[in-house]
């Protein structure tokens, strides 16, 4: 039994019978749109059954289906059933007939002709593996035209495409949507795309760079097959890679395109001629049930009504033009929206061509029985312009609530109603917006009308001068007070060409707060009146104290550096000067007991200071050669005067007659000595060898220092080192001592760490390095074997460098 909707009319308000009447229209619009929708869905399913199975067009079914109706006396319905009909009766005759096992089918196919082998009428991989019949895809339509005809929905359609197309093609995923007439994108229905995904992209606003739309607006289909440059083009739904090859194909509709169907492949590769046919064919089977698409109500605009379009196209503000609906009595049931202007925008989001042919009651249900329901009712009936009081409106969007507050407008126009509006909280948003920019640049806005004298100043200028709301904004006499005395003459020339002149000005100055001096910036303009005197101005204060501390801040580290950067310098050049005093490098080759002696130094090219790398190399009063090759640890005036400390000490003790083990023991215990009470000690490395010429002998010692190197007859070796640590590092240290007897053209090289090390390499390469190159320069005829050596080796340039070359002459 079913229940009258107007049922108790007689004790119902007016507003309710005006709601009752919207319900049951509706009912009765989607009874009928469920009605032509089935009608129209029945034939063009069967246009798409003779389509599959004839391989006729659109056009060539429909007038195959008119002529067999007339023929056989039938209606064109009651043909297209039994053309369906026919199609079921098959497919049920093929699932009842026996048939032998097949083996599954992949997940996708070539186009290429299967082999000879398998063209047999009876070849199972003709009709199961990918359903095609003659090198065609002829059995999927079919069966896909018979799925078809029992689906309800655009969701319906898109899952029988999606079960027709997955095997054959690999189709994972479709997607239907259609383009209304202001230009947004309505996702109809999809298959093989998750719930999330699908709402992401379920209402899509008129942008650019959406493949979907390019589709309909074009009428051509694109083939999306390159992930990469396909991102670059289109605003892709879902990860890229995710479906490496896409399909958007346009739906036809009766007078133009106005839906696109998606196909989502997670195969790579691209649609061959065959698959392209195939989907080309399946969308044009779903044309017809997606055509019976839901249209706004309402006729084409008469000639009043686009006249008054064209005036509210070129006005600012919201606007709209209303028809009343009436009843057969003549009552007025609703209003139908004709015309808008650009910026009319309701609470929704709707804008402008949105709102025309909606319906106040469906849209706005709660505006029924409102003041403005009745204000609507008396400006149509007397002609008095209605103007109401501010009065909010609550409508859920997208499941959040949202509620405006509108002051309304309407004036009757012919018949009509012309309604404009002015959405205040629109307005609060804006200054909520402006708050949050003043708070977050730290700046505030500042008014100031000549002509009445009366001042404005925004919430965060209060908190830029430290001042309290209540005392009101500050007068241009107060301002004075306030300043850094040094900055009231440059702002005093900037106020005089901003009040004086009517420039613009752009000014830094400084204000005493209660927490100290602050910088503030003023920018400010000034309008002025018909004979140019200004009459009112507009700027802001911004408070630039935290950029300034930083800025002073990073000038008193500049100086700093500056200053220290020359100490350095000025150290450097004593040093230098100091090290090339008590170090001086000969520019050739020096006689020493019948020794050759080459000497190299190469200070460091990186930072401002000086090593601490040294040498010695002097004849003894006994006749014999003492040579020495150090490097104490760190740079600067305290490494050179270290060096020069140890190099006259060694000497000294040597001399006087002390061994070399002695001798070594003794520096380190006056490197000890030095560092007592002070913060940091120092160390170095040495080794000291002396030479006797007449039994061509050779003793040495070493203090955590690289072992010496010996090329002889064309080969390079390491000699074995003595026991013994960096200097200064251990007061019990325990120096031995080697000996070698030297030959002929042999050449020995005493050297600093500089030589071999590279940073971040193991010192056994530099050394092995250092072994080759050697051997290379001097176990041949080269008349300047050191310069080679050290040519072959360029050495990082990140540390001293002291070589010795001592070599034995031949006989």
């Amino acid at each position: 039994m079913k229940t009258d909707p107007m049922a108790g009319a007689d004790d119902a308000s007016p507003e309710v019978l005006a709601l009752a009447k919207v319900v049951a229209r509706l009912r009765a619009e989607v009874a009928e749109l469920e009605g032509l929708a089935a009608t129209t869905a029945v034939l063009e399913r069967a246009k798409g059954v003779l389509m599959a199975r004839d391989g006729l067009t659109a056009e060539a079914a429909y007038e195959t289906l008119t002529a067999a109706a007339a023929l056989r006396g039938r209606t064109l319905m009651e043909e297209c059933w039994i053309t369906l009909g026919g199609i079921r009766s098959r497919s049920r005759a093929a699932k009842a007939a026996p048939a032998a096992p097949v083996p599954p089918a992949p997940p996708a196919v070539s186009a290429d002709p299967p082999p000879e082998g398998d063209r047999s009428v009876f070849g199972s991989g003709r009709h199961v593996a990918d359903g095609r019949v003659d090198g065609s895809f002829h059995g999927v339509l079919a069966g896909l035209a018979a799925s078809l005809a029992g689906a309800r929905s655009p969701q319906d359609t898109a899952g029988i495409l999606h079960a027709a197309l997955r095997d054959p093609l690999g189709v994972d995923g479709v997607m239907i949507y259609r383009l209304d007439e202001a230009g947004r994108l309505g996702l109809l229905g999809h298959a093989g795309i998750d719930a999330v995904l699908a709402a992401q992209w379920q209402d899509i606003p008129p942008v650019t760079g959406v493949v979907a739309v390019e589709v309909i607006t074009s009428g051509r289909p694109r083939w999306l097959e390159d992930p990469e440059r396909d991102a670059e083009d289109y605003r892709l739904i879902g990860p890229p890679r995710r479906w490496p090859t896409r399909a958007w194909l346009p739906v036809p509709g009766e007078e133009r395109v106005s839906g696109a169907i998606g196909f989502f492949r997670s195969v790579p590769g691209p649609f061959d001629a065959a698959h392209r046919e195939l989907l080309l064919r399946a969308v044009q089977l779903c044309g017809g049930s997606l055509r019976v698409l839901e249209h706004r109500e309402g006729a084409p605009a008469d000639e009043e009504v686009a006249a008054v379009q064209k005036i509210l196209d070129v006005l600012s503000g919201a606007a709209i033009l209303l028809s009343p609906l009436r009843s057969p009595t003549g009552e007025v049931e609703d209003y139908r929206i004709e015309a808008a202007a650009p910026e009319s925008v309701d609470v929704a989001g709707r804008r402008g061509k949105e709102l025309v042919g909606r319906r106040v009651l469906e849209t706005y249900p709660t505006v029924a029985g409102t003041p403005l329901w009745h204000g609507y009712l008396d400006a149509l009936e007397t002609g008095s312009a209605y103007e109401g009081e501010p009065f909010s409106y609550r409508e859920v969007v997208a499941g959040v609530p949202e509620t405006s507050v509108y002051s309304v407008r309407a004036t009757r126009l012919a018949g009509r109603l012309v309604v404009s509006w002015v959405r205040h909280d629109a307005g609060a948003r804006e200054a909520s917006r402006l708050a949050a920019v003043q708070r977050l640049g730290n700046l505030g806005w500042a008014d100031w009308n000549l002509t009445t004298d009366t001042i404005n100043w925004s919430e965060q200028v209060y908190a830029i001068f430290d001042r309290p709301p209540e005392q009101g904004p500050m007068t241009l006499e107060e301002l004075p007070r306030h300043l850094v005395p040094d900055d009231l003459p440059a702002l005093a020339e900037a106020v005089r060409r901003l009040l004086g002149e009517g420039a613009p000005i752009d000014q830094p100055f400084r204000i005493t707060t209660d927490g100290g001096v602050r910088h503030l910036r003023i920018v400010a303009e000034a309008e002025t009146d018909a004979f140019g005197a200004p009459v009112e101005v507009h700027g802001f204060f911004q408070d630039l104290s935290p950029q300034r501390d930083a800025e002073l801040a990073l000038g008193e580290s500049e100086r700093a550096i500056l200053v220290q950067r020359g100490v350095l310098k000025a150290e450097r050049a004593i040093a230098a000067r100091l090290q090339h005093a008590l170090l001086p490098v000969p520019e050739q080759s020096i006689e020493l007991v019948g020794l050759r002696v080459d000497i190299a130094y190469m200070p460091s090219d990186s930072g401002v200071n000086v090593g601490g790398d040294w040498y010695s190399a002097i004849e003894l009063p006994d006749g014999s050669a003492l040579f020495v090759v150090g490097d104490v640890a760190g740079h600067g005036l305290d490494a050179v005067g270290t060096m020069a400390q140890l190099r006259f000490t060694a000497k000294g003790m040597i001399i006087t007659g002390s061994a070399l083990p002695d001798a070594m023991a003794r520096l380190n215990t006056l490197l000890l000595h030095t560092a007592a009470g002070v913060s940091s000690a120092a160390t170095a490395t040495m080794i000291m060898a002396r030479y006797w010429p007449a039994e061509r002998r050779l003793a040495w010692v070493r203090a955590g220092h690289p072992p010496p190197l010996l090329v002889r007859g064309g080969e390079a070796r390491f000699l074995p080192p003595p026991e013994g640590i960096l200097l200064g590092a251990c007061a019990d240290s325990v120096y031995g001592q080697e000996t070698l007897e030297l030959e002929p053209g042999d050449h020995l090289l005493l050297y600093t760490d500089g030589l071999i090390e590279v940073p971040g390499e193991n010192m056994d390469r530099g050394l092995g390095r250092l072994a080759e190159a050697a051997a290379e320069a001097m176990g041949g005829a080269c008349r300047e074997p050191l310069a080679r050596l050290l040519a072959e080796l360029r050495p990082a340039g990140r540390d001293d460098v002291c070589v010795l070359d001592i070599r034995v002459p031949p006989c």
